[in-house]
């Protein structure tokens, strides 16, 4: 196919050609592909949006609380994917967002849209905040530096950012009532906006826009939270009208005990296969993204390719050319040998930057004074690897003070922690349950010790082990080792909550934090992340 074939759809342009394609998928011509299996990232990466550049697939979602924010996801295969940075460097949308005064649990960065426009060879990440407003973030690389191209007055409820043929900027977004806006040719403003679909009371609630221009044709994907997915297309341009068609509902997940995949996008391989990526409601770990491929009617309308009624477990691996290079695994051994931290890594609302550092293992210094772990600054999260998986950090504690309270958490609303704390001069290593937030996000319990031990020696190992399978025990176990070789459990399992309100799953969690005055520091020397 010539330049003017190159494809791509919505936001994923390849630079010098656009093409979209309805009916059957071609397939590249290669060896027949190996099979993949569902979910393609055992992780918390929720409200996807997916697009290629070249052959390049990246993929964005939402992270709520955490900074820094949206997290880019790069692929070279669709199945196979590393964290290549973050669109929102800091959450700085007011001071909840700092653990000052307030907090910003639940709230943050909600289902937002990534794209790249080929004119200027940039990515675009929007999104609106707080119901408030919208932010614009530019970068020419996935990797950043990320930084503000605007703020837009009307708040695009979960959006969906159109990068049209014309290069024209169009963004669908809302709940219930759908509307599309134009952007100003350098996204800054917003031209116009008007309302284009209002779901019928039959179907209910639909949301999590993603636009498309296909074949000349307009797309908005809906999904029906949490168990439905549906299409509007237009033939009479982007403000429609637009009819509806439904692409899937009540359908039965990869994952034992989990939900119905919904939320996520479409996108097309260089060959022109269509690929839909969803996630689904897989808690307590959290919501889980899948992949399927896509065919088309003869009549223009997506259908998901189903096995035995459902979508797959494992489906034939994309055609796609051999990958430039292994992805980086979101698994192993972090030893915070650079000043940056690694992408995978999130701190619990912005951190204060002046207490922490890294190169030569992470320092982290008390940066606030509480008995209560959610409002502690400069906690460091770390997604949960599913099915199973364990945490093991090493820690050197001897510069921790009085009142000091260090180590790893399983973090949620309902939490619990192994580490150490320092009183009258001794240090001893604990297990801490009962860490619990209402459904406002209060604190309502700060936890109880259930089990501690004596240290004599200023390093120690902390480990915890995590199954988030939905339909299992779903425990965590803690335990502790002077040796690193020989580990003891310590306290009772932690039962992980599986409730879906708090919206982000369990995480891994580092943290130190005062609770009589300043000054104590903890060097973790070194994370692993394992799996069996």
């Amino acid at each position: 196919m010539d330049r003017r074939q190159a494809l791509t759809a919505t936001g994923g342009l390849v630079a010098g050609g656009f093409l979209s394609l309805v009916g059957p998928s071609p397939i590249a011509a290669s060896a027949a592909p190996a099979q993949y299996t569902n979910p393609v990232i055992w992780q918390d990466f929720a409200d996807i949006d997916v697009i290629r550049v070249g052959g390049t697939y990246y993929a964005s979602a939402s992270t709520m609380h955490y900074s820094p924010g949206a997290p880019v996801l790069r692929s070279y295969d669709l199945v196979n994917w590393e964290i290549a940075g973050h669109s929102v460097p800091v959450l700085d949308f007011g001071a909840k967002y700092d653990l000052n005064g307030a907090r910003g649990y639940v709230r943050g960065i909600w289902a937002s849209s990534l794209a790249y426009r080929p004119s200027n060879r940039t990515f675009y990440w929007l999104g609106q905040i707080d119901f408030a407003r919208t932010y614009v973030y530019t970068a020419t690389a996935a990797e950043g530096p990320w930084s503000r191209l605007t703020t837009i007055s009307t708040p695009y409820y979960d959006a969906g950012l159109l990068v049209d043929t014309d290069d024209t900027l169009y963004v669908a977004y809302g709940n219930t009532t759908i509307s599309v806006a134009q952007l100003s040719p350098d996204g800054r403003d917003q031209v116009r906006t008007q309302q284009v679909f209002t779901t019928p009371s039959s179907v209910g609630t639909l949301e999590g826009s993603r636009f498309y221009k296909i074949n000349g044709q307009y797309y908005i994907f809906l999904t029906r939270p949490a168990n439905g997915q549906y299409i509007l297309k237009s033939s009479g341009g982007p403000f429609g009208p637009y009819t509806m068609r439904q692409v899937l509902l009540d359908l039965r997940g990869p994952i034992s005990g989990g939900g119905v995949p919904h939320q996520g996008g479409l996108v097309q391989t260089q060959g022109g296969a269509w690929y839909y990526m969803a996630f689904v409601d897989a808690y307590p770990g959290g919501r889980v993204p899948v992949l399927a491929p896509v065919g088309w009617t003869s009549d223009g309308w997506p259908v998901v390719q189903l096995v035995n009624g459902a979508w797959g477990a494992s489906y034939p691996g994309p055609a796609v050319p051999t990958p430039p290079r292994q992805v980086t695994p979101m698994t192993g051994v972090d030893t915070f040998d650079h000043t940056a931290l690694n992408p995978r890594w999130e701190w619990n609302h912005n951190p204060d930057n002046t207490k922490w550092s890294a190169g030569n293992g992470l320092t982290l210094r008390t940066a606030t004074v509480t008995n209560d772990l959610y409002w502690a600054r400069n906690t460091l999260t770390h997604r949960i690897q599913g099915p199973t998986s364990t945490a093991t950090v090493r820690i050197d504690h001897s510069a921790m003070r009085d009142g000091d309270r260090a180590g790893l958490a399983l973090l949620r609303d309902s939490s619990a922690w192994i580490g150490l704390r320092r009183d009258g001069g001794t240090t001893r290593v604990a297990m801490v349950n009962g860490l619990t937030m209402d459904g406002s996000w209060n604190t309502t319990g700060t936890g109880s010790e259930l089990a501690s031990a004596p240290l004599s020696q200023g390093v120690i190992w902390l480990r915890a082990s995590a199954d988030i399978r939905p339909g299992a025990a779903r425990t965590a176990t803690f335990s502790y080792s002077t040796d690193g070789t020989t580990f003891t459990r310590l306290g009772p399992p932690l039962s992980l909550g599986n409730d879906w309100r708090f919206f982000m799953g369990h995480r891994f969690a580092l943290f130190n934090h005062a609770t009589q005055a300043l000054g104590g520091a903890v060097r973790v020397l070194r994370f692993e992340l394992s799996t069996p």
